[in-house]
Parts: structure tokens; sequence; C-alpha cells
């Protein structure tokens, strides 16, 4: 699994959401969200932007580029 996968995965068990909720933030399936936690596909540059607002993290923590939120 990748680094943003596990990240992605954390961030969302950490505010108590599930993936259909986050999906639903995202305007997307609660499939097609799934398939980032587990590593099958990425988001866009744009979605990733979102998912770090969302988050309230950087981007470059959900890539993994660095450990601090």
């Amino acid at each position: 699994m990748s680094v943003f996968a596990e990240r992605l995965k954390e961030l969302r068990k950490e505010k108590g959401l599930t993936q259909s909720q986050v999906g639903v933030h995202l305007g997307m399936s609660q499939q097609n969200y799934r398939r980032w936690e587990v590593g099958e596909r990425s988001p866009s540059g744009e979605t990733l932007i979102k998912l770090a607002d969302y988050f309230d993290v950087s981007i470059d923590y959900l890539v993994g580029r660095k450990n601090e939120k």
C-alpha cells in the first residue's frame, strides 16, 4: 500500500468518518473513494487539493513527502 493510501485511511479514521461520508463530500461514490485507500487508483491534482483542505493537512503530507501534517 502506498504512503498516500495509508495516510488517507488514517486521516479518515481519525475523524471518525466512513468512506461514504468522504465520498459524498467529494462528490463521488464510496467505491471510487475506496480505490484510493487500497492503492488501486490515485486522485487528480485538483482532488488532492480538496482532500488536503478537507483533512486540514498539506499535500506534501498526504503524498508522503513530509511527515508534518
